[in-house]
């Protein structure tokens, strides 16, 4: 036969024992919310850096385009018509090849911008609405 004292010590252990789950659930619940925004901070600086080298690529091919196309200004004054027209067409494709890489880069770039970690912060609304979703019940 189990006492009313004895069903208040085995309420009080339960209690506890609740407290102590829900602690390391918490726990265990904001280490994974780091995670993932430890993760997804990576993925979105991948991101950037690739951006980044491809602007740096474009930067380049801009700066071989300059340095074309005023070859081919001096050579327009300095020889004859079939001399400059090479050089301005490979100043040209230089050109089309800076616009690419430089188009490239830009959308890379923003498609890591903002570095903030949306899934984490929507995981954490979640997490924090069944929390008092639980609370409540």
């Amino acid at each position: 036969m189990v006492t009313g004292s004895q069903r208040e010590t085995e309420d009080r252990h339960s209690i506890g024992r609740l407290v102590s789950q829900l602690s390391e659930q918490g726990a265990r619940l904001v280490r994974a919310e780091i995670d993932l925004a430890k993760a997804e901070m990576a993925a979105r600086a991948k991101q950037a850096g690739i951006g980044i080298g491809l602007l740096v690529g474009a930067g380049l091919f801009g700066f071989f385009a300059f340095a074309t196309l005023i070859a081919t200004a001096v050579l327009g004054l300095a020889t004859a018509l079939d001399a400059w027209l090479a050089a301005l067409i490979v100043g040209v494709a230089l050109l089309v090849i800076t616009a690419i890489l430089g188009l490239l880069g830009k959308n890379r770039l923003q498609a890591g911008m903002p570095p903030t970690p949306e899934a984490a912060k929507e995981n954490l609304k979640l997490d924090v609405e069944a929390v008092k979703g639980g609370i409540r019940s």
